[in-house]
């Protein structure tokens, strides 16, 4: 194994493109909420108030967190499982739960079959990162294949 951890088995999986984007979008939210709810007009014509120009702030940082959420997407694993954080829900897996791994069709992003037939997106590998996303799914199947799932069902 190289001693780069970037190129370990076991770094952290990151989108590349959503994850910076969203970034960015979150800052551009709060200066732009911020300096339009703090330069609007109160009073007169348009009836803005001062408890108008706050929620319109509050909005635009109620919008940065979404986006930071979705810049914090992973998935972590180490050699006991792995922890996907999604957009809204976080979950440990262990390795035995892994039955496959699935990047094709439509799908925006890596799809993890598990054993008890359900399916959990890994949006921590989105196809729009192209290249970068096929090594990763790559990465994640020789991952699930290493620590091969075993049926308890097969003697």
């Amino acid at each position: 194994m190289s001693t780069n951890p970037a190129s370990s088995a076991y770094a952290v999986f990151r989108p590349r493109r959503g994850r910076w984007m969203a970034l960015i979008a979150a800052a551009a939210a709060v200066v732009v909420f911020g300096l339009v709810a703090f330069n609007l007009p109160q009073g007169g014509v348009t009836g803005w108030t001062a408890v108008d120009a706050g929620a319109l702030f509050v909005f635009g940082l109620a919008m940065a967190t979404i986006l930071w959420r979705f810049a914090a997407i992973k998935a972590v694993p180490t050699p006991d499982g792995l922890t996907v954080r999604n957009l809204l829900v976080n979950r440990d897996l262990a390795w035995e739960e892994i039955v496959g791994v699935q990047f094709g069709g439509g799908t925006p992003w890596l799809v993890l079959d598990l054993a008890d037939t359900e399916q959990l997106a890994v949006m921590a590998v989105q196809r729009a990162d192209a290249e970068f996303a096929v090594s990763e799914a790559e990465r994640m199947a020789a991952l699930v294949e290493a620590h091969g799932f075993q049926d308890p069902r097969v003697g």
